[in-house]
């Protein structure tokens, strides 16, 4: 059997190029050297089977996006492709987006602005509703939120822009969340939120987009609002039912005025049309996860504000889109709209999430129906599912098999915790168990919480959390719950105990039991807040969507699974991520939650448990300091640079280099003859020879051509009259044609007549290398274009920002610290910190300098490595590089066109700028440009 070291074998940021595959005879796992397709598996735990079901349509999608994609996205906007390119720049931001994120973005551009050919033959099937649903399926962890932050400024900004497409955008938007808790942490989106992920992310091109984009109108809401008014029982005044504009007035408020809206539903499998044939009780819907009341009202709600306001389309995100349809397997059910899915198995391979382990086999008897290990389904085991469905009181014993589990993952949890105190992390990993009902989970309670584990690190009464589902359902729909003193007393027990200052205890104490009990849950694992400290966490319900914490390392699953979609759920609550450190391949190192339970048919095999998730490491503040304003470095946001030439234009011809025009390189006859099969007839050959038209190629005609492609390339920079300049330019042109710098290494082709016609073809080889001397010596000034909207950059406008990487307080910078991405660059930070030579300095990270160049024709941002203010008042930009290459020196030509247009310009002080190729250069570098004079 091939045992893997790592199910990791995917860039993060880059389209997957293999999967793993299950061999079915042996379990082995082999790579497949392309992308999984599109599909999602059906486990049926009854019968041990497996099977995958493509999803044909999303595969084809698929396809077609690719070749959208490098056809350069025919027919979207001028904004549309400002966005997807600013997307894909990876300069852009601290970290470039996932590959997942930007599919999933391109995917639902191509759908509403793609050209008809790339779309031709694609039929996207409804639910059945007057408006359109798209759903993107999206693995936990896989940056949803920040997808539906690209939506939104995608729609915004082109709403905005072009405001009579009302089919296509919109600049009024209705985000629906499943809580309280998701609404909460949906508070990104609003731009005006401090942390908004329009800022976190860089999702606007340039700071004049971004000042637009405050003109979004968004409103996040949970899904109960969508529900009808109850009416007052006791009332006098019995009112009617509420009208739909009433109600539309009601959930939408502010956003009530908009027509055309578009809505985003997070979480979306919770929104969906029950079919009238549809026969499914509440009990099995319930088995399922599902809330049916919840499901009709959400659309009910939706369907009422389209009637009023018109709903333009629906863009769905879940990573289990799917609906109850009665089965005792739920997949059935998958959304029919679902335009790109990227699933938990490719989360797993691109290292997004953990990898979950679950039990393969234990030196005990196995389920004598399966021959798994009993631990692989716990509930399944009929001792256990009796056991555990009686309405036991909280003090009986736990069935023999659930502590022996409790056992084996507490012995695993427990080296867990041990190995993240000795690395000084605050919080503990945490135990997450998933119960069948309100006394099961009473029962671990008190397993936890007096003596009955066999670990006694296990034994903690203040850090084992209890979920009660009443309680947590009521806070989050904003409601009371009914009196419990005994669990409110238990809640307030974590709080006192948590080792987090006494003002936020204070705060915390205040709170009702509803309040307190969603603040312990929303920040588990979390410093400083109240559930820092927590270590168990039991609950019935998979805990909200949303529940980010990241240091789950071990699941108990103590309840029914019936289908791979509950699975997922479940583990769902334990994938997010710890750390994001890469290895030399540029692939994430693994990070796995151990699972005791859930029936999950993704797992890792053969190792001995493997090493325990790594502490999340703290972050560090990056802010400007006001009070540091006199190291503020300040510099011009220039888009291009200009070259002015002279309204008089002179080839100083002695400077030019001969051109060579190779004959051999340049056809002027050819013979044609018939062919079939591969063989030519030559009895009928056909010739073309361009000397049998000789009218074509006269000299006059060909020095106009010249000319005219000449003042094509300059009459944008050309201060003078345009006539003048095309006089001049035929007067080059000819004087050119005459010369002796037309080199033609061929006695033959000296004759008039083909030397003209090699002239005709190489023409613009020809223009071009003219105009090489032409800029050259006739240059008036490098005239700087600045950008209107943000002309002047500086270091005191450098947005707050935060890093888990490594990083030192700085002295001689307005930015509090620097983050040194290598040795060498702290190296840099230190020399400048203790240089005489130095006032304020810099490292270009987050700040917005950036210089344009062109490469491969493609026009590129280059963002250098420090900006550094040095004592005779020069402003030195440095770059620092190990190695040297042709695109590296095309950044520093550009840089060193920046510099000179910005001095000639005026009134930004003298600039500078230099390369270290070793770090030994860096002091003769700042004491070279330190000691010239300004005036110099």
């Amino acid at each position: 059997m091939t045992v893997p070291s790592s199910l990791i074998i995917n860039s993060p940021y880059e389209a997957p190029r293999r999967h793993w595959q299950q061999d079915t005879r042996d379990g082995s796992l082999a790579q497949i050297e392309e992308r999984r397709p599109a599909g999602y598996e059906i486990f049926d735990v009854r019968y041990n089977t497996k099977r995958t079901e493509p999803l044909e349509l999303v595969n084809q999608i698929r396809q077609r996006v690719d070749d959208w994609r490098a056809a350069g996205y025919p027919g979207v906007t001028s904004v549309t492709r400002r966005l997807l390119e600013h997307w894909h720049d990876r300069d852009a931001r601290q970290l470039p987006f996932y590959f997942c994120q930007l599919e999933a973005m391109e995917t639902l551009v191509w759908w509403v602005e793609g050209s008809a050919e790339h779309r031709q033959g694609i039929h996207l099937p409804g639910d059945g509703g007057p408006w359109q649903r798209l759903c993107n399926k999206m693995a936990t962890g896989t940056g949803k939120t920040a997808v539906m932050a690209m939506i939104i400024t995608w729609q915004v900004l082109n709403a905005l822009t072009y405001p009579k497409r009302t089919r296509d955008f919109s600049r009024a938007v209705f985000i629906v969340a499943p809580g309280i808790t998701v609404k909460e942490r949906l508070r990104v989106l609003y731009p005006g939120e401090p942390d908004n992920f329009y800022d976190v992310f860089g999702l606007c091109p340039s700071e004049a987009l971004r000042q637009k984009l405050n003109q979004a109108e968004i409103l996040i809401e949970n899904w109960h609002t969508l529900m009808p008014l109850k009416q007052t029982e006791r009332s006098v005044v019995k009112k009617g039912a509420e009208s739909d504009e009433a109600f539309t007035r009601r959930v939408l408020g502010k956003l009530a005025a908009s027509r055309d809206i578009v809505v985003i539903n997070d979480e979306a499998h919770h929104a969906y049309r029950i079919p009238a044939e549809l026969k499914i009780s509440k009990k099995q819907a319930a088995e399922q996860g599902i809330d049916l009341d919840e499901a009709t009202r959400w659309i009910e709600g939706l369907d009422r504000i389209h009637k009023t306001r018109r709903i333009r389309c629906c863009f769905d995100l879940s990573a289990t889109p799917f609906a109850p349809t009665g089965k005792a397997s739920s997949e059935a059910g998958l959304f029919g709209w679902i335009i790109s899915d990227f699933g938990l198995n490719d989360a797993i391979e691109a290292g997004l999430v953990k990898t979950p382990r679950v039990v393969i086999r234990d030196d005990a008897l196995p389920d004598a129906k399966t021959y798994r290990s009993k631990l692989y389904h716990i509930y399944r085991d009929p001792e256990v599912a009796d056991n555990l469905n009686s309405k036991a009181e909280r003090h009986e014993p736990l069935p023999k098999l659930v502590q022996d589990a409790y056992t084996l993952l507490g012995a695993d949890w427990r080296a867990a915790l041990q190995q993240w105190k000795e690395e000084g992390h605050v919080s503990p990993p945490v135990m997450l168990t998933v119960c069948n009902r309100t006394e099961t989970a009473a029962r671990i309670e008190h397993y936890f919480r007096n003596g009955d584990a066999h670990w006694p690190e296990m034994l903690a009464p203040e850090r084992t959390l209890r979920v009660d589902s009443k309680v947590l359902e009521k806070a989050e729909i904003g409601e009371t719950a009914g009196s419990d003193k005994g669990y409110e007393e238990s809640l307030r027990a974590i709080v006192d105990a948590a080792q987090i200052p006494e003002t936020r205890k204070e705060r915390l104490r205040g709170l009702k039991k509803e309040e307190l009990l969603r603040e312990i849950v929303d920040n588990v694992g979390k410093r400083g807040a109240a559930g820092q400290d927590l270590q168990k966490v039991i609950s019935v319900a998979m805990l909200s969507e949303g529940w980010d914490a990241k240091n789950v390392t071990h699941i108990m699953g103590l309840r029914a699974f019936t289908s791979q979609l509950l699975c997922e759920q479940v583990i769902g609550r334990g994938l997010r991520r710890v750390a994001y450190e890469t290895d030399e391949n540029g692939l994430f190192l693994p990070e796995y939650v151990n699972i005791f339970g859930v029936p999950l048919s993704i797992f890792q095999v053969g190792d001995d448990g493997g090493p325990p998730p790594p502490p999340p490491k703290p972050s560090t503040q990056i802010e400007s300091l006001p009070e540091r304003a006199n190291l503020e470095i300040r510099w011009p946001n220039v888009l291009r640079v200009d070259t002015v030439v002279r309204p008089t234009l002179a080839v100083d011809w002695a400077q030019v280099e001969a051109l060579t025009l190779d004959p051999a390189q340049t056809p002027v006859s050819a013979e044609l003859a018939p062919a079939l099969g591969g063989a030519a007839d030559l009895s009928k050959v056909h010739a073309i020879d361009l000397e049998q038209l000789p009218d074509g190629f006269r000299l006059q005609r060909l020095t106009f051509q010249a000319a005219r492609k000449a003042f094509e390339a300059l009459q944008g920079t050309f201060r003078g009259q345009r006539e003048y300049l095309v006089l001049q330019l035929i007067r080059l042109v000819e004087q050119f044609f005459a010369s002796d710098r037309l080199h033609i290494p061929s006695q033959y082709h000296q004759d008039p007549l083909r030397k003209r016609i090699l002239f005709a073809l190489n023409i613009d080889l020809i223009v071009q290398h003219l105009l090489r001397y032409v800029t050259e010596q006739n240059s008036e000034r490098l005239e700087p274009v600045f950008d209107e909207e943000f002309p002047i950059g500086s270091t005191a406008a450098m947005r707050t920002w935060y890093t888990t990487k490594i990083c030192h307080p700085t002295r001689r910078s307005q930015i509090s610290h620097m983050v040194a991405d290598s040795s060498w660059e702290q190296y840099a930070a230190n020399l400048f910190d203790q240089s005489s030579r130095v006032v304020a300095y810099a490292k270009n990270d987050h700040l917005g300098f950036y210089v344009w160049y062109l490469w491969n024709g493609v026009r590129r941002r280059f963002i250098p490595d420090f900006l550094v203010r040095l004592t005779n008042g020069r402003t030195l930009v440095l770059e620092i590089k190990g190695e040297d290459s042709e695109q590296n020196r095309a950044k520093r030509d550009a840089l060193d066109t920046w510099v000179r247009a910005v001095n000639e310009r005026g009134g930004f002080g003298v600039w500078c700028c230099d390369v270290a190729f070793v770090p030994a250069q860096m002091q003769d570098i700042v004491a070279q440009h330190a000691q010239i004079s300004t005036q110099g």
